[in-house]
C-alpha cells in the first residue's frame, strides 16, 4: 500500500471539498486514514489456501453449519463501510472440515477489500468448496450497507 499516495489523495480531497488540510482537526486526517486502510484493505493480498487449514472429523456428510459471524467491509462504488453477518453452511468430504477460525480468517480476507456483497458471498463460497473439496456450501450475507443509508 503506498502510504504517499493516499495522505496525498485525502489531502486533495480535502481541499476538493474546501476545507483546509492544514487546520488543527484535519491535520493528521490523512496519516490517520491511511492506517485505517491498511487494516481494512488488509484482505487485498491474502490467500485463502493458507487461511483453511483442515482436520480430520468423525463426521460423515453431515451438514456443518456457523451463524452470525460479523464482518466489515468498505462498498467499492463510494468507499463508505458495509456490515453485518455472515452465515456458512457446508458439507464436508472425506471427513475434512475446518475450525471456526480459520471461517473467521476466510471471512476477513474477502471483506478487508474493496469489494460488494455479491462478489464477497462469492469468493468466500468459491474458496470453501475449493480449499475443503466440500459436497456444497451455502454463504448467506446480511448487511447493512452506508452508502445506502446515507445517501438513499
Amino acid at each position: 500500500m503506498d502510504k504517499k499516495k493516499i495522505e496525498k489523495g485525502i489531502r486533495l480531497i480535502l481541499e476538493g471539498i474546501g476545507e483546509d488540510p492544514a487546520r488543527e482537526g484535519l491535520a493528521r486526517t490523512p496519516e490517520r486514514v491511511y492506517e485505517f486502510y491498511r487494516e481494512i484493505f488488509s484482505g487485498l493480498k491474502a490467500r485463502p489456501e493458507k487461511a483453511l487449514k483442515l482436520y480430520t472429523s468423525l463426521n460423515k456428510d453431515e451438514l456443518i453449519i456457523v451463524r452470525d459471524i460479523a464482518f466489515y467491509s468498505m462498498c467499492e462504488h463510494h468507499l463508505l463501510p458495509f456490515f453485518g453477518k455472515v452465515h456458512i453452511a457446508y458439507i464436508p468430504q472425506k471427513n475434512q472440515i475446518t475450525g471456526f477460525s480459520n471461517l473467521v480468517k476466510i471471512i476477513e480476507m474477502f471483506s478487508h477489500r474493496p469489494t460488494i456483497q455479491e462478489r464477497m458471498t462469492t469468493e468466500i463460497v468459491e474458496a470453501m468448496y475449493n480449499t475443503l473439496k466440500a459436497k456444497g456450501v451455502l454463504v448467506i450475507i446480511e448487511a447493512e450497507h452506508l452508502c445506502l443509508t446515507m445517501i438513499g
